[in-house]
């Protein structure tokens, strides 16, 4: 079975997801261009080479309805014979969409092929293609299907996650995104975005509040509470986990994902692809896996995504030198690493998307360019990336530096 080889990652900056951030006025299918079309130009890729394009995308509606992929790879200049399409694993989509490109080059059925990611929250906001399984009774109250930010405060109430705890570990994602950014390590991978007059739009990640503390956190009225109480969700979540007796609500703005706008592209390749086009491989897949979980709980499955994806690989927790895992929420990156013994030095070094974002279909092909760079800036090996996933789901992919 043919290798599947990362030879490149970029990606735009993550603007914020209100009508007054930078990126609103930037089309969707421009935004998811950007990227694309500077993977093309900085490795002088004769995109004609190319066998597909996937990226994900949660709302595939209005601005980024009509096979995104498909328009953002002719917007970028592509040869027209390059195909594209999109996929929605909510926010697992943009490293399931990489996951699949790996598949096809490892089945064999391509050599050269890019997947990524798109999310223009600012103009399509979550729930802009529907939430049928949270307002139909028929299926909510069998399935008791809960809001993500109603699962997080599970998690943080069965498993004994105080609020400074969740506060803590946000105030030293907002540091570690600052120290990253301050140190540019992010550098070769942003892709700055700019209007039709080449001026820059966004060349930063724009949310984030390096200044953050723990007593200001405290402030914030909890984001979830009026909500489980007024659409009885509360009431949902204690007969699915009846020992809680009851639900703590502690996740609010400050210690959950930012809203915001971003795309990005990962450059997959064979050995035969890379070599054809002039490329160097920079990390290889080791494995991926995708997995579903209790779907009231929802959030917890990165853990047992991440076992699989290990397994395949014939690794154990312990052999991975650095961890990358979306924080949805504070406590879903706190009960991962406690779940699989992981410590934090190795988890999210250069924060995460508390304090830079969470761009849904992007943010798995994001975090999987962050991991790439971040092992070669360390010349460390391998590095596990994760994602917890709506509904009860959950993707992880495993990668080793070449």
């Amino acid at each position: 079975m043919p290798d599947a080889f990362i030879l490149d990652a970029a990606r735009t900056p993550r603007g914020r997801g209100k009508p007054d951030g930078s990126l609103h006025e930037v089309s969707p299918v421009e935004l998811a261009a950007t990227p694309l079309r500077a993977i093309a130009a900085r490795n002088h890729l004769d995109t004609a080479q190319l066998d597909d394009v996937v990226l994900g995308c949660v709302e595939p509606a209005k601005d980024q309805s009509s096979v995104i992929a498909r328009f953002a790879v002719l917007a970028a200049g592509y040869d027209q014979r390059v195909p594209g399409t999109q996929l929605n694993r909510f926010c697992g989509s943009g490293l399931e969409a990489c996951n699949l490109v790996a598949a096809k080059i490892m089945a064999g059925m391509a050599d050269l092929a890019i997947g990524g990611g798109v999310e223009s929250m600012s103009r399509l906001p979550m729930g802009s293609s529907g939430a049928t399984p949270y307002v139909d009774p028929e299926l909510a109250q069998p399935l008791r299907a809960v809001p993500q930010g109603i699962s997080a405060d599970l998690i943080a109430t069965k498993y004994g996650y105080s609020r400074r705890t969740l506060d803590e570990y946000s105030v030293q994602s907002q540091r570690r995104a600052k120290a990253a950014w301050d140190s540019c390590h992010f550098k070769r991978a942003i892709v700055p975005v700019v209007d039709r007059n080449g001026l820059t739009v966004l060349d930063r990640d724009e949310i984030m509040r390096p200044d953050t503390t723990v007593e200001a956190l405290g402030s914030l009225a909890p984001a979830f509470e009026k909500m489980g109480a007024m659409a009885g969700y509360d009431r949902v979540v204690i007969q699915a986990y009846p020992e809680i007796e009851r639900l703590q609500y502690f996740h609010h703005a400050g210690n959950s994902s930012g809203i915001v706008d971003g795309a990005a592209a990962v450059l997959f390749g064979s050995a035969e692809g890379a070599k054809r086009a002039g490329l160097k491989p920079r990390a290889r897949v080791r494995s991926f896996s995708a997995v579903g979980s209790e779907p009231t709980i929802m959030l917890t499955g990165p853990a047992e995504s991440a076992r699989i994806a290990l397994k395949r690989a014939g690794m154990s927790p312990g052999d991975i030198d650095l961890y990358e895992i979306n924080e949805a929420f504070a406590v879903v990156a706190l009960y991962f690493m406690d779940n699989l013994g992981v410590p934090h030095e190795k988890t999210n070094v250069n924060g995460g998307a508390i304090a830079m974002g969470h761009p849904l279909g992007a943010t798995g092909a994001i975090i999987l360019g962050t991991a790439v760079d971040e092992l070669e800036r360390r010349g460390a090996s391998t590095a596990l990336v994760t994602l917890c996933v709506g509904g009860g789901m959950a993707v992880a992919t495993v990668i080793e530096r070449v």
